[in-house]
């Protein structure tokens, strides 16, 4: 096994740790991770390492912040080891957060939870707080030898920190091991039958509160694990990089004040999300938590909500309607009232453009909805709101600078980095407040070490050498993109396209995705969605084998070069009802694109369907 994956190493295909997304034509979510690996085991078998075998693998994930191919062959090579399935391998970017995993769900259980360590706790766990903010209910034990964990009534965590991946030792008293690796993340053991139920929560926190460890670091892990060595670490030009990074957010966001840089987009929001919960607990005592979100938004930001809401007691998810026909001003006017009334404390978040109908709100009028002074039930001046600003589609707009829209408004405004950041390069994220939110940062700050969820030192390099070209490359894309639009509504004026108008592209919103609702036909309505569904994946099919270099079948944006689609109900919708999903197809264009090509086989895919 030790020197099949030497093979492997030495032929990784380019993409295994170049991409952030990965090809949803060759991919089934119910089967991620299992099929990639039932795949990867046949090679194993028959001693093929060769990397045109390695690249025709099935995805394994469709975003490597969930998992990708190294992170499997980690856990695949560590669960062989220990006698383990591979589903009860679990690698982590962060140190602390699979300890948080096991907490949640034992908390949502009701079930009891002792963490033991031999050597230190994580720097960053804390457990005061995990108990005051999170909810989370444990007893702390050290001990000398993991001989010495007796039996407990409920789960048994122990922290170790072994830099021998196959020095792990499990005994029938330890439900979970978590071995924490100083600069690589972790990798969490669920031990036994009886813990399986465990995986998919454990799994889930992991889509949704922070990321896998990264394709890098899991090189680095699997290097150690067969050559039988501990890794090294060199703390090279980490900090030149992270001021680059953060001069590079203050000229993007036109802020002076305190800018954070996580491990993904989600990471950077569940610690504005924990951050801003602390901060009511502390200073609003007994009162009532609103997070008001969008139902149809970003999957992940959706279900992060609802999630953080079940664990948390006072803290409640609020629908706001934002597209589609409903006009996010109005819908945020109606809520901030009903919150007021119940005298709560309301952290709006929201996506400006929307996705993935790409539209903007009247910015005027939402200052003035969000600055309006509103009474509560007794006659009490409201709590003011937070407006959690989620700028991934249009980074370079100025919303918190002095004299910007939203300048007096309390606003963070967050950015996904594997978008134009890093141009697709990883999946970092940033987030910066206005002076009037500034208070909240430190709060911020403090949740995002705490879950070790602030990014590596690999991510740090990658947007301090991508991010001074960003704002020209939100402009070449732009105009790619108003290209392709404009030649689309000349050769099919019967679809409906979802973009910005000139007007808004004036004032800076210039986006480089678009979403296309392609015209149908049927005598009913359920005939008429099938007809269009069938369509939209004829389109997609079409666009990436025709051009198979550029056109991509996933989910992403931002991206250095090519053009990406997908269909949001089937992939950043995942999680999203059923009712709110949008079964149309998003295309996200590039600044680097064969254009013309593009719009021949659209010209051609028109033809052929009449």
């Amino acid at each position: 096994m030790q020197n099949y994956i030497k093979s492997v190493l030495e032929n990784i295909p380019t993409d295994w740790l170049n991409l952030t997304t990965h090809r949803l034509d060759i991919y089934e979510e119910k089967l991620a991770k299992v099929q990639f690996l039932e795949q990867f085991e046949a090679l194993y078998k028959n001693n093929n390492s060769d990397s045109s075998a390695l690249y025709e693998l099935p995805t394994a994930y469709d975003y490597i912040r969930l998992g990708h191919p190294l992170s499997c062959v980690l856990e695949w090579a560590i669960a062989n080891l220990h006698q383990l399935e591979p589903n009860n391998v679990i690698s982590f970017s962060s140190k602390t957060t699979p300890i948080l995993a096991v907490l949640r769900k034992n908390l949502l259980d009701n079930r009891n939870t002792q963490i033991v360590f031999t050597d230190n706790l994580p720097d960053d766990f804390n457990s005061e707080i995990l108990r005051q903010i999170y909810g989370y209910q444990f007893d702390l034990k050290k001990v000398d030898r993991v001989e010495e964990v007796s039996e407990f009534d409920g789960s048994t965590i122990l922290v170790s920190q072994h830099k021998d991946f196959s020095n792990i030792k499990l005994t029938s008293n330890i439900d979970f091991v978590v071995n924490v690796f100083a600069h690589l993340g972790s990798v969490l053991l669920a031990n036994g039958e009886k813990n399986t139920d465990y995986i998919s929560a454990i799994q889930h926190v992991r889509r949704r509160e922070t990321i896998a460890m990264t394709p890098a670091n899991c090189v680095v892990a699997l290097k150690s694990l067969i050559e039988k060595v501990s890794f090294e670490y060199n703390k090279s030009k980490v900090e030149s990089h992270k001021t680059s990074v953060l001069n590079s957010i203050a000229n993007i966001t036109g802020t002076q004040t305190k800018a954070l840089v996580g491990s993904s987009g989600l990471s950077i929001q569940y610690a504005i999300m924990m951050g801003l919960i602390h901060d009511a607990i502390e200073n609003h005592k007994g009162k009532a938590v609103k997070i008001i979100v969008p139902p149809n938004c970003y999957g992940g930001t959706n279900d992060q909500a609802r999630r953080v809401a079940a664990c948390i007691e006072n803290v409640e998810v609020v629908d706001l309607p934002v597209d589609g026909g409903n006009d996010m001003v109005k819908s945020i006017d109606i809520v901030l009232a009903k919150v007021a009334h119940e005298d709560a404390i309301p952290y709006i978040i929201a996506e400006i453009p929307t996705n993935p109908r790409v539209e903007v709100p009247d910015l005027e009028k939402l200052k003035e909805v969000l600055s309006t002074t509103r009474k509560t039930q007794s006659g009490q001046t409201a709590i003011d709101p937070v407006f959690i600003l989620d700028q991934t589609f249009c980074p370079n707009v100025h919303f918190l600078g002095e004299g910007e829209i939203l300048s007096k408004v309390r606003t963070i405004s967050y950015a996904s980095g594997s978008k134009f950041p890093s141009g697709g390069l990883c999946t970092a994220g940033y987030c910066v407040g206005n002076k009037r939110a500034n208070s909240l940062m430190d709060k911020i700050d403090l949740h995002l070490k705490l879950c070790d969820n602030e990014a590596t030192d690999l991510q740090l390099e990658i947007l301090a050498k991508q991010m001074p070209s960003m704002l020209q490359r939100i402009k070449d894309a732009y105009n790619n993109t108003r290209a392709f639009v404009n030649f689309i509504k000349e050769i099919l004026p019967t679809a409906k396209i979802n973009f910005v108008s000139e007007e808004l592209a004036q004032q800076g919103f210039t986006p480089s995705v678009f979403s296309l609702d392609l015209p149908t036909k049927g005598n009913t309505d359920e005939e008429r969605e099938t007809y269009k569904r069938v369509l939209n994946h004829q389109l997609i099919k079409m666009m990436i084998s025709k051009i198979p270099n550029e056109s991509k079948y996933c989910v992403s944006y931002g991206q250095l070069k090519g053009c990406y689609w997908t269909i949001p109900a089937t992939s950043t919708q995942g999680t999203t009802k059923e009712g709110d999903k949008d079964y149309i197809a998003r295309v996200s264009l590039s600044p680097k694109m064969d254009l013309e090509h593009h719009q021949e086989v659209f010209f051609n895919f028109v033809e052929k369907i009449g």
